[in-house]
């Protein structure tokens, strides 16, 4: 228990919200005190015009050289105010009272402060009183501040309580969202580890309500997802590396045997030394094809893009390959529009790319298919399309064919290393473009979407 108090007390969320919860406690004193003050302002002005009014009132009831009716208005207004908190007072020139609660002395003309120390009355009542003169006499007329202390009172021991509930709700809440947001934080924390360890299927659990935390927990699922498939695919090259070059370096150390046994006895070992060349030239391409991916892979390439019409990039591969399809038995037809479109990428790359489409149609077709490539566009994005009608592709296999090394049983007899579709793979995610298979019944569409850029 001691530790988790400890851990939500280091964490960054409790921190943050004890910040924000004092902030707006902070906030909450300063408006208050304002308003205090404000308040306190007001009543006093009242308090003010109470008394002036007042004051008014019975100063109209003097009339000259006859002052018994202001003698009485006083006596009465005394005698209405049965708590004192309401107290007046008449004098003559010399001091003496003619009617009231006290005999004012000392006051000055207008509004001054004084402690009344009148019978049934608490001592030392503070009284904001008014005086002037009427005639020839001084009246006086005071009210009690005891009323307008009280609600002030009431007011500062309600912002009191007001004070301590916020401050009691807002560490509160502050735990309770703190900690909830902690245990996803932990939540990460917990998957990292796991990942750590090697189990790269853990993922971070998800809220599901769209929040920050949600937001970089899908991105770092999303990160841990290729991190996982990367890994896959390295231990699946491995796997296949050790398979598919297992027989051509045996194939290469035979040759190497039979033409070591035939420099022992003297023979002409010329075609042995030729066929051991020809393996290790093809060993060699395999792996200067995966470093080309592993290069195109890591974006180093990046550097040269430039925004380019693709069609003339079509129209030179199919120049290209149009004779190389004839020889073989096959067509190859290029249809590119007049409408210029414009993608962003490296021109050698995109070249190399739709080379390898094309060759691996015309590797994997029969004689007598007939192979075509297009252009199309729309709706911001540039479609290129090699589709021919051979054999295909069985539906269970299309994912797998762009894994590195990966070769369909059907083809395993025919020349080549499985990559060549992995570099198409490769150079169609550093150009941001989407791969499409589909099956035209018979034979294979591969569709590449490229973002559209506006004219260079």
């Amino acid at each position: 228990m001691n530790g988790t108090r400890s851990s939500l007390l280091r964490s960054t969320p409790f921190r943050l919200a004890l910040t924000f919860a004092f902030l707006f406690l902070l906030a909450f004193i300063l408006s208050g005190a304002i308003v205090y003050q404000l308040m306190s302002a007001s009543l006093a002005r009242q308090l003010d015009q109470s008394i002036k009014e007042t004051y008014s009132l019975i100063a109209a009831t003097y009339a000259e050289s006859d002052k018994e009716d202001l003698v009485a208005t006083v006596r009465d207004h005394a005698q209405f105010s049965q708590d004192k908190d309401e107290i007046f007072s008449l004098t003559d020139k010399d001091g003496d009272r003619l009617a009231g609660d006290f005999t004012a002395t000392g006051l000055p003309d207008g509004f001054s402060m004084f402690a009344a120390d009148l019978p049934g009355v608490p001592p030392d009542t503070e009284y904001r009183a008014y005086s002037g003169t009427v005639g020839d006499n001084k009246l006086t007329v005071a009210f009690s501040l005891a009323e307008t202390q009280d609600l002030e009172t009431i007011i500062l021991m309600s912002f009191g309580w007001a004070t301590l509930f916020i401050t009691v709700l807002a560490i509160g809440g502050g735990a309770v969202l703190a900690s909830r947001v902690q245990r996803r934080l932990d939540g990460i924390a917990s998957t990292m580890v796991d990942v750590s360890h090697g189990r790269l299927d853990a993922r971070i659990p998800l809220t599901g309500n769209g929040d920050d935390i949600d937001a970089v927990s899908a991105q770092v699922n999303s990160a841990l997802d290729r991190l996982s498939a990367l890994v896959d695919g390295m231990r699946e090259v491995s796997a296949n590396i050790a398979h598919d070059l297992k027989t051509p370096l045996n194939r290469l150390q035979m040759i190497l045997e039979s033409a070591a046994d035939k420099t022992v006895s003297g023979e002409d070992v010329s075609t042995e030394l030729a066929d051991a060349r020809a393996e290790s030239q093809q060993i060699n391409s395999t792996f200067d094809a995966l470093l080309r991916i592993a290069q195109i892979e890591a974006g180093a390439r990046k550097a040269r893009f430039v925004d380019l019409d693709v069609g003339p990039v079509v129209e030179t591969i199919g120049d290209v390959y149009a004779d190389v399809a004839e020889d073989d038995g096959k067509s190859l037809s290029t249809i590119v529009p007049d409408t210029k479109w414009y993608v962003h990428g490296d021109r050698d790359l995109l070249m190399q790319m739709l080379a390898n489409l094309v060759e691996n149609a015309l590797r994997h077709c029969p004689p007598g298919t007939a192979i075509e490539l297009s252009v199309t566009g729309g709706s911001g994005h540039v479609l290129i399309h090699v589709r021919d009608n051979g054999p295909g592709i069985p539906a269970e296999e299309r994912e797998k064919v762009f894994r590195r090394l990966y070769r369909l049983d059907a083809s395993r007899t025919t020349p080549g290393s499985g990559l060549g579709l992995s570099l198409v793979k490769a150079v169609a995610d550093l150009h941001g473009a989407a791969i499409m298979l589909e099956d035209r019944n018979p034979g294979l569409g591969v569709t590449v979407s490229f973002p559209s850029v506006a004219s260079a």
